[in-house]
C-alpha cells in the first residue's frame, strides 16, 4: 500500500499531539479558581494565585528538564516511539490530576506533566527535519505551531463547558484518555523515517531526500547524515548559543499569556467562568493565523530564491517587531474587548517568528543532532519561563500588569539580538 503526501499525514498528527498537548496543560489553567475555592476555601486569592504560581513554576521547571531528556531520547530511539512515549506519559499524568488535593499532589502531578508533554517540542522538530525539504520545513512548523492555538482555541471553552456538566476530577480523567487514543492512529501510520517507510510513494521519497540541505553539507554530491557533533562540539559553536539564547527569549512571552491571560481576565475585568468562555480563546485565533502566516512567508520567499539565512531573518525579525508595539499598549487597552485583540496581535507575531526559531537546529545540523539541540533550546527557554512566571504575581500586585508586558517587549528585542548577533549566517555548519 502507498499513500501519496505521507508526509503531511505526519504533521497533521504531530499538529493533532499538540492540540492536545493544550488541552490537558490548560485544563488546570481553566478550572483553577473554581477548583481553588473549593479545595482551600479558607484561602486569600492572593493565596490562590501564589499557589497557582507555584504549581506552575513546577511544570515548567520539569518541562525544562523534559526538553532536553526527550530531546536525546528522540535522537536514540528514533520519532516513532519517542512520540509514543512522550503522549502516553502526559495523558497518564493529566488523568491522575483527578486524585490531587493539595499543593505537594499537584505539583508531583504537574510535574510528571511537564517532563512528558515536553518531548512533543524536540519531537517535532526531529519529525519535521526528517520528512520535510528546507524549504517546507517552516511550513511544516508553522502548521504543528498552529496546534497550541487550535489547543488554546478549543480547551478554553471545552473545559468551561465540560466544568458545568462534569467534576473537574472527571474533566481531567476525559482528557486524558483522548492523548492514548491518539497512539492507535500514530503507530499504525509513522512506521519508520522516510528513507525506509514502506507506504511512503518513491517520488515523494526521493523529493523528501533531495530536498534536505543537510543530506550532503560537503557538496560531494554523496548523500550523508550531515553534521553532527558531539554534545560539547555543538556547544562550541556560537550559533547553538543563538539559537538557545533566542529560544530563551522569545518562549517566555508566549507562557506569559498561556498561564495568565485567564487570572489576567478574572482579576482586571472580574470576569466569571462563562465570560472567560466569551473572551478567552480569542488571543489564540491570533496565534494560529501567525502560525500559518510565518510558515507560508518562509515557503514563499525561499520559492522566490531568497536564502535560507535571509527568510529565517526576515521571518523572525517581522514577528518580533509585530509584538513590540502590541505589548506595550497592552499596559493600557481600555476595555476586555480591546485587551484580547490586542493580545491576538502579540500572539500572531509570536507565532509568526517562533516557527523559524525551531527550525534553526535542522537548518544548521545533521538530523541526529536537531533532537539534541531543540532539547537545550527548549530547556533554556523553560527555566526563562519559570523565572517570568514566579515574579508575576508581585509584578502584577493589585492588578497592574504594565510592568509584566514590558518585560515582554524587552525579551522580544533580546530574541533578535541573539538572532543577528550570533547567527550571521544560516546555513548548514562544518566541523571547526
Amino acid at each position: 500500500m502507498k499513500i501519496n503526501g505521507l508526509r503531511w499525514w505526519v504533521i497533521a498528527l504531530v499538529c493533532l499531539a499538540t492540540v492536545i498537548n493544550y488541552i490537558d496543560r490548560q485544563s488546570l489553567n481553566v478550572l483553577w479558581p473554581t477548583m481553588a475555592k473549593e479545595l482551600y476555601p479558607d484561602l486569600s486569592d492572593f493565596d490562590h494565585k501564589q499557589m497557582f504560581a507555584t504549581i506552575s513554576v513546577v511544570f515548567v521547571f520539569s518541562y525544562a528538564i523534559g526538553q532536553a531528556v526527550f530531546g536525546k531520547i528522540f535522537d536514540w530511539i528514533g520519532t516513532r516511539l519517542g512520540f509514543a512515549l512522550s503522549i502516553g506519559a502526559w495523558s497518564i499524568a493529566t488523568a491522575l490530576h483527578a486524585v490531587a488535593n493539595s499543593l505537594l499532589s499537584f505539583s508531583i502531578f504537574r510535574g510528571i506533566l511537564g517532563v512528558a508533554e515536553a518531548g512533543n517540542w524536540p519531537g517535532a522538530a526531529k519529525a519535521n527535519a526528517e520528512w520535510f525539504t528546507t524549504k517546507q520545513r517552516a511550513l511544516a512548523q508553522g502548521i504543528f505551531n498552529s496546534g497550541a492555538a487550535i489547543g488554546g482555541i478549543i480547551s478554553i471553552p471545552l473545559i468551561s463547558f465540560l466544568a458545568i456538566h462534569f467534576s473537574w476530577q472527571m474533566i481531567f480523567i476525559l482528557v486524558g484518555l483522548v492523548g492514548l487514543l491518539w497512539l492507535i492512529p500514530w503507530m499504525i501510520i509513522v512506521k519508520s523515517p522516510p528513507k525506509s517507510h514502506p507506504w511512503i510513494t518513491e517520488e515523494e521519497r526521493n523529493f523528501i531526500l533531495t530536498g534536505q540541505r543537510n543530506e550532503d553539507p560537503d557538496g560531494d554530491g554523496v548523500a550523508d547524515d550531515g553534521y553532527n557533533p558531539s554534545t560539547l562540539q555543538l556547544l562550541s559553536h556560537k550559533e547553538s548559543w543563538g539559537v538557545i539564547l533566542a529560544s530563551a527569549a522569545i518562549d517566555p512571552i508566549w507562557w506569559l499569556f498561556v498561564v495568565w491571560i485567564l487570572t489576567y481576565l478574572t482579576e482586571v475585568y472580574g470576569m466569571d467562568v462563562k465570560e472567560i468562555r466569551l473572551y478567552g480563546w480569542v488571543p489564540y485565533v491570533g496565534a494560529m493565523f501567525g502560525a500559518w502566516f510565518g510558515g507560508l512567508l518562509a515557503q514563499n520567499r525561499l520559492k522566490a530564491g531568497s536564502s535560507v539565512n535571509a527568510t529565517r531573518k526576515l521571518t523572525i525579525t517581522l514577528g518580533c517587531l509585530i509584538m513590540l508595539p502590541a505589548l506595550l499598549a497592552l499596559a493600557n487597552p481600555g476595555g476586555p474587548t480591546a485587551a484580547v485583540l490586542i493580545m491576538a496581535v502579540i500572539l500572531f507575531g509570536f507565532q509568526t517568528a517562533i516557527g523559524n526559531v525551531q527550525t534553526l537546529p535542522s537548518d544548521f545540523f545533521g538530523g541526529k543532532t536537531v533532537g539534541t539541540l531543540a532539547g537545550f533550546s527548549g530547556m533554556a527557554a523553560k527555566f526563562a519561563v519559570a523565572g517570568l512566571i514566579a515574579v508575576v504575581p508581585y509584578v502584577t500586585a493589585g492588578g497592574n500588569y504594565t510592568l509584566a508586558f514590558a518585560i515582554g517587549a524587552g525579551l522580544a528585542i533580546l530574541a533578535l539580538a541573539a538572532i543577528w548577533i550570533l547567527c550571521p549566517r544560516i546555513e548548514p555548519l562544518k566541523p571547526k
